[in-house]
């Protein structure tokens, strides 16, 4: 068992894989119900990711093309990245 506090890939694979039981007390619940659910206090989870400075290279056009739309290009470019993270890992 992996006793430090960060999210490790192995950390979060072990999570991941840790068996579920379900009772009476703590049922299955479907989509529909978890999407209907909130935090009880909505300020506790406010999580800001670390940002990390990154020098890359790209083709003009593409960081041409996130300019475009004027200022906030390097946050629409780490929505991108992050939205091809997340459904990579579907």
């Amino acid at each position: 068992m992996i006793t430090s506090k960060k999210l490790t890939a192995e950390r979060l694979e072990e999570i991941k894989n840790f068996p579920v039981i379900y009772d009476e007390d703590s049922p299955k619940l479907t989509r529909q119900q978890l999407s209907r659910m909130k935090p009880a206090h909505p300020e506790y989870w406010k999580v800001e990711p670390v940002k990390v400075p990154l020098s890359i290279k790209v083709d003009a056009d593409v960081l041409a093309w996130f300019k475009l739309k004027g200022k906030g290009y390097q946050t629409r470019i780490n929505a991108a990245l992050r939205e091809i993270m997340v459904q990579a890992e579907q």
